[in-house]
């Protein structure tokens, strides 16, 4: 039987959680509920002991990712940000975590340990330590190589996110090198020119330069 919708997204972020926690934390990482939902900000967010089963027996952190961000991420850079937070699970339990959730140093060298540089741009020379601190994947480094062991999918985001240039970008203006007669077509395709009849056709300008003409 196919999975469901819900199994698809669930069942991979819980396969890739008990993947990294092996690879890069040790196995410690207690179990999480890891939510899909959209907020406004940032890729993610970790929220510690936030949730409480009804028995009493079980409180649990959350890990929550941003849905409205899905579709112009790859999956590595998705599953990066579950490891951001799973960082901050770590530190939560084991380590010195700043109020308010600061980025603090002990925060940053454990990020760096695990193969994610903080950067409060998301790029090389950023802040490694501040309110708001995003990261770059270091290359070969221990996430990316964990990355790299096994495939990953990541099969939804959220419509609503979708910006007109993202509609739009469906389609793009395809000219003939040949005689310079403009057909519309997917980004994906090479189209014949009707006249010359040869595979002679290409992108003359993108999506972003229609939609300000």
């Amino acid at each position: 039987m196919a999975k469901t919708p819900t199994q698809r997204i669930y069942d991979g972020l819980d396969a890739a959680f008990e993947h990294f926690n092996k690879r890069l934390f040790d196995a410690r990482l207690p179990p999480c509920l890891i939510t899909v939902r959209p907020h406004r900000g940032a890729y993610g967010y970790f929220s510690g002991e936030r949730f409480r089963s009804r028995d009493g027996t079980e409180i649990r952190d959350e890990i929550a990712l941003n849905i409205r961000h899905f579709e112009r991420r790859t999956p590595c850079e998705i599953l990066s940000t579950l490891v951001h937070e799973m960082v901050h699970q770590e530190q939560h339990h084991f380590g010195s975590p700043s109020r308010n959730g600061y980025h603090n140093k002990e925060w940053a060298r454990l990020m760096e340990r695990i193969g994610l540089m903080p950067s409060d741009t998301g790029a090389p020379g950023g802040k490694r330590t501040g309110q708001r601190v995003s990261h770059y994947i270091i290359p070969d480094g221990a996430f990316a190589q964990a990355f790299a062991l096994r495939k990953f999918a990541v099969p939804y985001f959220d419509r609503a996110g979708e910006s007109d240039v993202t509609r739009k970008k469906r389609k793009v203006v395809y000219t003939c090198s040949c005689c310079n007669d403009k057909v519309w077509g997917k980004p994906d395709v090479q189209p014949h020119c009707g006249k010359c009849g040869l595979v002679a056709m290409v992108v003359s300008y993108d999506i972003k330069t229609i939609l300000a003409a």
